[in-house]
């Protein structure tokens, strides 16, 4: 019997044949805490008393980055005092985002088992890793034995198909998957994303999706390990080892296999305080906005700021529309930098801060007021993501966040393009 891609990697860390339901014990490949985790993972270490640490770990400074109180330092401080006395990694303040931070550093490959203390690490499923999150620890056992307890998760094949509309981007299709299959209607399954559509997509719009898989209640979310998936890791590790990836076989078995035909859809926007509760974005035109936010581990990366800036050049954000930019990684930050788009979002009014999550989980940076709405690229608008659970919080892409800006309210932004 043929297996899917979850079933060959946990076999191959567990050492033995398994199948969707099996459980096993596996060796972990990798693990990070970001800095609202890691606190918790640290003193469970401690506790354990634990000399040296069993498997590879990082951590990094992204949600709270720069410290925006007196609190939070003492948490980096923590981390970084952990870091020197272990010899582990540590992503300091302006580098970005762990989802995009890890993957760029290459401490990542094709067929890794990796943990991390994040609910978004299942982004790293686009790279053909088994990555998924969980608490802190949990996160700490892998660290004091090398190994963690995994249930084989059953897989659903997703295949995307049809011709990809002018304006739909990952995000909308993401969105609108979610919205057809419900925050609960994959819970503890392992996606395996495919079809013609999905083939077309770069690696960063493939990470837009695998991000989102939780959002259906996923583990894990797996795209094709193809050509671009092996160039990609290829620019960024010229002298690495041979790099393989997993895919499934032909006769694999799946709990269910969905078909999403695209051809048809409009930019799509997820409505508070649920992300599978989706429509068209032209059905919102009433709704106005004070606050736009694009960035993110779902929507921080370099395409994603430039389909922005195409579409800002020469317009200005709405009057009393603030309009925040965060990109996903300082790698990012240079690149756009360099393609001049950060000139262009100043100019049309917009804030640029430093790379990380800052906004998207609300410690800093862009905290709504009571009654505020923002339209945002992120991956939640449960009540008080943003760090206000009296604001109101749209998702959206790139292009929907920026058209709305420009308006100042929600926008269909097929007319920009």
């Amino acid at each position: 019997m043929g297996k899917t891609i979850a079933e060959k990697i946990l076999s191959a860390h567990a050492g033995k044949d398994l199948s969707a339901g099996d459980f096993a014990i596996c060796k972990v490949d990798f693990t990070f805490g970001q800095d609202g985790t890691s606190s918790i993972i640290i003193d469970r270490v401690k506790e354990m008393r634990l000399q040296e640490l069993k498997t590879r770990f990082c951590m990094v400074i992204d949600h709270s980055s720069p410290s925006p109180s007196e609190g939070v330092s003492r948490v980096h401080k923590k981390m970084r005092d952990f870091s020197r006395e272990f010899k582990v990694g540590l992503f300091d303040i302006g580098c970005g985002v762990c989802h995009q931070v890890i993957p760029e550093s290459g401490m990542i490959l094709p067929g890794d088992l990796v943990l991390g203390a994040d609910s978004h690490t299942c982004t790293y499923g686009a790279l053909g890793v088994f990555s998924t999150g969980v608490g802190s620890t949990d996160l700490a056992v892998a660290l004091s034995t090398g190994k963690n307890w995994f249930k084989v998760p059953p897989s659903i094949k997703m295949i995307v198909k049809g011709k990809v509309p002018k304006g739909i981007f990952a995000k909308d299709i993401i969105l609108h998957i979610i919205g057809k299959v419900g925050a609960n209607g994959a819970t503890y399954k392992a996606i395996e994303f495919c079809g013609p559509v999905i083939d077309k997509m770069d690696i960063d719009a493939r990470m837009t999706m695998s991000n989102m898989a939780v959002e259906m209640g996923a583990k894990a979310g797996f795209m094709p390990c193809d050509d671009k998936t092996l160039a990609w890791f290829k620019k960024r590790l010229p002298n690495a080892r041979k790099i393989k990836g997993v895919s499934a076989d032909k006769d694999g078995v799946y709990e269910s296999t969905m078909e999403f035909d695209i051809s048809k859809l409009k930019p799509q926007v997820s409505i508070p305080h649920n992300v599978d509760t989706v429509t068209d974005a032209d059905k919102l035109k009433s709704v106005k906005i004070h606050e736009a936010f694009l960035g993110t581990c779902t929507n921080g990366r370099y395409d994603d700021l430039k389909v922005a800036a195409k579409m800002l050049k020469n317009k200005k954000i709405f009057p009393g529309v603030r309009f925040i930019v965060a990109a996903a990684s300082r790698d990012i930050y240079l690149q756009v930098l360099k393609s001049g788009f950060i000139d262009t979002f100043i100019k049309a009014g917009a804030a640029v801060v430093v790379p990380g999550c800052g906004p998207c989980v609300g410690t800093h940076n862009g905290v709504p007021a009571d009654e505020e709405t923002v339209v945002s690229t992120a991956n939640r608008n449960f009540k008080g993501r943003m760090g206000n659970p009296k604001a109101f919080i749209y998702l959206g892409s790139p292009a929907t966040v920026v058209a709305s800006a420009i308006e100042g309210r929600i926008a269909d932004c097929r007319k920009y393009l």
